[in-house]
């Protein structure tokens, strides 16, 4: 069976991911997906229904749950809810990789649970606040929060067949962040796959088959986000932006932003100026 394959991009001041949950009004369900950053959802009203490889958690106030790299889950939320979502890019754990790019967290409860959502908590409040300094003092706590992971909830074995498993979709992970890396430049299909030493019509059909996208899709999407990045910050030419960010052309990026989010960039940074 397909899996979709999310892309995640850390928040402009931040080193990972941060944002309330977008089902948090209910009636809500994101099908089953994958993505090679760890995620960690905290419930602190309301309750999810949350599938992690084909286990379901009935979350409530109060829990979290987290998802390791490349795991499959979806999510079910029926009634309103108030869920702190965090999504951490994988190298940040590099120093405490197991034999390759990858580390496990358990699901298991913990002690240190009620400690790790109080840091969560801590960290959106003062996120919502943007005092002065805020990204620094967020980021504090942060390492906080990485010092209980790594030293009460990380894996030190996983079993053969587990890393068998992870492997299939390991090395895409590391395919999309070579992409997410170099999105800038001319990177063509022939150009990646021999970075990874693949002919172009295996990399070609690796990219449907495992992330339910092709690359070109895959390739695009970064750009328009990274570009839409630039469009809501700052006053730069749509032109110089586009170009910036890998597309030919300002017309180029215009086609690709309206198929997207069903508007023109000038369109869209106008709407956000009024």
């Amino acid at each position: 069976m397909k899996y979709g394959y999310e892309i995640i991009l850390p928040n402009e001041d931040l080193p990972f991911k941060m944002f309330i949950f977008e089902g948090k009004d209910g009636n809500y369900i994101r099908e089953k997906h994958w993505h090679p950053s760890i995620e960690i959802f905290a419930i602190f009203e309301g309750s999810l229904r949350f599938f992690l490889n084909d286990i379901e958690y009935c979350l409530e106030s109060g829990d979290f749950v987290l998802v390791n790299s490349n795991e499959v889950h979806s999510i079910f939320a029926r009634k309103s809810n108030t869920t702190v979502v965090l999504q951490i890019p994988l190298n940040i754990f590099e120093n405490y990789y197991l034999d390759e790019p990858f580390i496990m967290f358990s699901h298991e409860p913990s002690v240190q649970d009620k400690r790790v959502t109080e840091l969560i908590w801590e960290m959106y409040r003062i996120y919502t606040a943007q005092e002065c300094g805020y990204e620094l003092l967020v980021q504090s706590i942060f390492y906080k929060f990485l010092y209980l992971l790594v030293t009460e909830y990380r894996i030190a074995e996983v079993s053969p067949e587990f890393a068998r498993g992870y492997r299939k979709l390991n090395r895409l992970s590391e395919i999309t962040s070579y992409i997410e890396e170099n999105y800038q430049s001319d990177l063509s299909l022939e150009k990646l796959a021999a970075v990874f030493g693949y002919s172009p019509a295996y990399l070609s059909k690796m990219f449907p088959k495992y992330a339910t996208i092709t690359y070109r899709d895959y390739l695009q999407s970064i750009r328009v986000e990274r570009a839409k990045r630039e469009l809501t910050r700052t006053d730069h030419m749509i032109s110089d932006i586009a170009v910036k960010h890998g597309f030919s052309d300002s017309k180029a990026f215009s086609k690709a932003f309206r198929k997207k989010y069903g508007v023109l960039p000038s369109e869209y940074r106008k709407d956000l100026r009024i």
